[in-house]
C-alpha cells in the first residue's frame, strides 16, 4: 500500500508520529495541507522543540485539535528559531536571553 505524502515544513521534516497522528485524522490533515509551508513549519517545530515525550505527545494532540478548530498557527509560540534564512525576531532574542540567563543562574 502506498502512503500519500503529508506536506512538511520550510526547515522541518515531518516526524514520523505527527505523520501517522494526522493520517489518521481526516479533519486535521485537511487543515494540515490547507496552511502555509511555514505555518506547517511553526507547528512542527512546536512539537518537537520540548525536552519530555510525554509532552511531545500532548503537542501533538494539540495539534490535530487546534486545527480542527480552525487555528493555522500555534498559539503564543515566538516562532521556530531553527529558521536560517531570516533574522530573530525581538520576541525569539527576549525569549533565548531569558533561557540563557535561566542557564546561567541553574549551573551556579
Amino acid at each position: 500500500m502506498l502512503k500519500k505524502a503529508i506536506s512538511a515544513g520550510v526547515v522541518h521534516s515531518l516526524p514520523e508520529d505527527l505523520r501517522k497522528t494526522l493520517a489518521s485524522n481526516q479533519a486535521a490533515l485537511a487543515a494540515w495541507e490547507d496552511i502555509t509551508p511555514l505555518a506547517r513549519n511553526e507547528w512542527i517545530c512546536w512539537a518537537v522543540s520540548v525536552k519530555q515525550e510525554k509532552t511531545r505527545k500532548d503537542h501533538i494532540r494539540r495539534i490535530v485539535s487546534e486545527l480542527i478548530d480552525g487555528m493555522r498557527r500555534p498559539c503564543c509560540w515566538p516562532g521556530c528559531m531553527h529558521r536560517t534564512d531570516k533574522p530573530l525576531s525581538p520576541s525569539q532574542r527576549f525569549v533565548l536571553g531569558r533561557r540563557t540567563k535561566k542557564q546561567r543562574r541553574s549551573s551556579r
